[in-house]
């Protein structure tokens, strides 16, 4: 495919992080489901899901390519960059113990805990007779709520660049089936993944894009161009450290 991996990697890595961080999400209650009320709903439900969220990146990507890029890019940016920043926050305030540090096993448990032993109501559609309705539509909707921020962050780093909607995509589906194969080993909700550092990373990552991107459509000519990708990266880095850490003299005081 001729790419120029080196100015694609920085969209591939933000891709392939902040996909991670949806679909371990998602794979945690898909598991509760599948345990509490039988994996043929659960696997349906987030098959459908991944099907329409396929159909939606097919459609949307490369309609807004065909948009000017400089208002692709001060568009994609700015919304990149409060999407960065609303992670980023949130990560610093998690770091600093402002709000408590996501738990995937006590989700895992507290959405088992909730599907379990209740009733088993069925489709009265004919071709979904015999489909667990609950099991069906807990699946779809996690997985189309947490797929819908994956498409949105794919989009926004892959049109907003020259030849970069295939890389970020790639990336995309690289942390998907990453995700898969460890949930088809384990079983179990990946508590292993350091998630909460993961959302801080990828908080500096999409803010820096975001910047970088918006700066483009306006016209601002960045020095070294992509280079100027990491400085804006360490800016990030340095002012959620540093918010974390007046966080967290705050609380303490």
């Amino acid at each position: 495919m001729g790419f120029d991996w080196a100015h694609a990697a920085p969209s591939v890595l933000a891709a392939f992080l902040a996909s991670l961080v949806e679909f371990v999400e998602a794979l945690t209650v898909v598991l509760a489901v599948g345990v509490t009320r039988g994996w043929r709903g659960a696997l349906g439900g987030a098959g459908l899901a991944t099907l329409l969220l396929l159909a939606l990146t097919a459609a949307l990507g490369p309609a807004l390519t065909r948009l000017p890029l400089a208002w692709m890019q001060l568009a994609l940016g700015t919304l990149l960059l409060l999407f960065g920043l609303r992670w980023l926050r949130k990560a610093a305030l998690r770091a600093a113990g402002v709000i408590p540090l996501h738990d995937e096993i006590a989700a895992y448990r507290k959405t088992t805990a909730a599907l379990a032993g209740g009733p088993a109501p069925r489709f009265g559609t004919a071709w979904l007779q015999g489909w667990d309705r609950v099991a069906v539509t807990t699946a779809f909707k996690i997985t189309l709520i947490e797929g819908i921020e994956v498409v949105f962050i794919v989009i926004a780093v892959g049109a907003a660049g020259d030849g970069l909607l295939l890389p970020a995509a790639m990336g995309a589906v690289a942390a998907l089936l990453l995700v898969i194969a460890l949930g088809l080993a384990l079983h179990r909700p990946l508590a292993m993944v350091p998630e909460n550092t993961l959302k801080f990373a990828v908080g500096v990552l999409l803010s820096a894009f975001g910047t970088f991107w918006a700066g483009e459509g306006l016209g601002f000519a960045w020095p070294g161009e992509d280079w100027s990708l990491l400085p804006l990266l360490l800016a990030f880095l340095a002012t959620g450290l540093l918010s974390a850490r007046l966080a967290r003299r705050r609380v303490a005081a």
